[in-house]
Parts: C-alpha cells; sequence; structure tokens
C-alpha cells in the first residue's frame, strides 16, 4: 500500500509520517520516502541523509525503460511516462534506488536544491524521480510506502498526488489549517483521491471539537501535543514506547484505514495514463520534439500479473 502525508506547512506532516513508518516498520516491510523540498525526513528518523534521488534522473529513466520499444532513450522519458512491454518493474526490494536502513525501514529522498538548482530550477523536477518510482513499483501484500510530500496544495503540481491507496491530510486545529484542509479536498474530489484527515497538535477538547465541527466524517483521528515528540525533534533519544498510549491508538487508526483500503490496479493506471497525456499536451510533447501519447501500451495491465 502507498501511503501519502500532506499538509500546511508546520503541521508536523513530516514528523507523523516517521512515527506512521515507524510504527509499521515493527510489523510489516517498510520504505519511506522524503518527497517534501524541505528533507528532514532523515533528521526525524534520525538517519544518515541517503543518495538524492532528484540528482540521478537520466540513471533513473535508464533503469525504468528497460527495452520497452516505446521508448527509444531516457532524453524522450519524462516523469509522467507509464510504464509497458519491456519496462522494468520494481518491487520493494529493489536495489537500484540508493537507500539508508533504519529504524527496520528503508530510506529514500529526493533531496534538497542544489549550488545549480538555485533561481533556475523547479523543485518538482527533482520530485520527478519518485513519480517515475511510484509509476514502476508493484507493491504486494504487507508492503508499505510512506511519502512524507510537500507542503499545502503544492501537492497538486504533479500528477504524483494519484498514486497513492491513502492520503492523511494533517491537519492542526486553526483556521490556517482547516483552510489548507478545504483547498485539498476540493481538488482531490475531482481526481477521486482518498483523502483522511489527521488533527495534529491537539491540546484541548476544545481543539477536539474545532476539528471535528470544521472537519466533519473526514476527521478520522487526532493525536495530542507529545512530550515525547518535542524531546525527538530536539534531538534527544526516542523510541516507540515512549509515546503516549493514546497516541499510540492513532497510529494503529492510521494503519487500520489503510488496511482497509482497495488495491485499485486499474484505476492507477488509467490515473497514470491520463496524468501522462496531460503533461505531454502542455509541455512534454514539445520539449522532447516526440508525440508522448506513444508511450502508452495499451496492452500494459498494472499490479502483480505485470511481473509475470
Amino acid at each position: 500500500m502507498r501511503v501519502a502525508f500532506v499538509g500546511k506547512g508546520g503541521s508536523g506532516k513530516t514528523t507523523l509520517s516517521s512515527l506512521f513508518a515507524r510504527y509499521v516498520a515493527t510489523r510489516a516491510r517498510v520504505v519511506a520516502i522524503d518527497a517534501d523540498i524541505n528533507q528532514h525526513l532523515a533528521l526525524v528518523l534520525g538517519a544518515r541523509q541517503p543518495r538524492p534521488l532528484g540528482g540521478m534522473l537520466t540513471e533513473i529513466k535508464d533503469h525504468l525503460r528497460g527495452d520497452n520499444p516505446r521508448i527509444p532513450s531516457a532524453s524522450v522519458m519524462v516523469k509522467t511516462t507509464p510504464p509497458g512491454k519491456g519496462s522494468r518493474l520494481l518491487t520493494l526490494d529493489d536495489a537500484f534506488f540508493p537507500s539508508v536502513e533504519v529504524e527496520g525501514l528503508r530510506l529514500m529522498a529526493t533531496g534538497p536544491f542544489g549550488e545549480d538548482d538555485l533561481g533556475v530550477a523547479c523543485y518538482h523536477s527533482k520530485v520527478g524521480a519518485v513519480e517515475l518510482y511510484l509509476n514502476h513499483l508493484v507493491d504486494g501484500p504487507g508492503e508499505y510506502v510512506v511519502v512524507d510530500m510537500t507542503a499545502g496544495a503544492d501537492s497538486f503540481a504533479s500528477g504524483m498526488f494519484t498514486k497513492f491507496d491513502v492520503t492523511f491530510l494533517v491537519v492542526e486545529p486553526t483556521r490556517q489549517g482547516v483552510s489548507v484542509y478545504r483547498q485539498y479536498q476540493e481538488y482531490a474530489a475531482e481526481f477521486d483521491v482518498t483523502v483522511a484527515v489527521v488533527g495534529n497538535k491537539v491540546q484541548t477538547a476544545d481543539d477536539r471539537a474545532f476539528l471535528r465541527d470544521q472537519v466533519g466524517p473526514d476527521l478520522l483521528t487526532c493525536l495530542d501535543h507529545s512530550p515525547a515528540v518535542r524531546a525527538m525533534e530536539q534531538g534527544r533519544a526516542f523510541t516507540l514506547d515512549d509515546l503516549e498510549p493514546g497516541n499510540l491508538a492513532g497510529l494503529q487508526t492510521l494503519l487500520d484505514r489503510v488496511d482497509a483500503a482497495e488495491k485499485d490496479w486499474a484505476k492507477f493506471g488509467r490515473q497514470a495514463h491520463e496524468f501522462h497525456l496531460r503533461n505531454a499536451r502542455a509541455w512534454a510533447d514539445k520539449a522532447t520534439g516526440h508525440d508522448l501519447a506513444d508511450q502508452i501500451d495499451p496492452d500494459f495491465i498494472f499490479g502483480s500479473v505485470a511481473l509475470t
């Protein structure tokens, strides 16, 4: 299952991503990916920063295109290019994508802006490495990919927001947090994206009541302000055993929601093709000098059957 954490900057989505990934890794296989422009997931997990995926886009494209005759070179492959016959598909065991091991999980990262990027590059060019990874990944039962996304509605600047089985929107009990929720829900509804709201940094009964009133049935659970998490964020030693019982229960609620989700490979394939065509028409055909609609293999079936 693929899980995204999104929310307003400062809402705590990176912290919640790390807690959820740690929690799930105690019972299943997990890959965590830092796809935020502020690369803090490694810091929160207490890991060294892995080699950045955003700096190896050409290598990634060459690896994934395999011997797909519809993709003759990396130069005509873009972030939305879907797999087809001959493409190299990925499993969670794939060792090509660099990662570090921490807390029983694998951590990958897009990487920050480099010196040559400043003033000339868009961060979504780096996030494209993660989109390609998710396009070609065949995740199976008992496997989880947890992605810390860019802040706010900026997550909608690429088609990557359609690549997840569940999206957790982290919302603080403030008007600013609720406004991001409303914006996100408006965008997500158009594309049948499943969103569940997680209240965060809740301190009082009034905070809970505010979120219930503003969010309604989309509010899945709330996590309380946590001294243990604050200590972790300050660099002190932390384990899941330090987490308050109510917050541990909240993480289990998130996992239950993910496990109850339907794995819909057919929808995933339709949306992969739709966003590839959108990007082709908007910019990619002109940028590559090719009609990228030809990269869509109408006979390719997404999901575990593709591995055979």
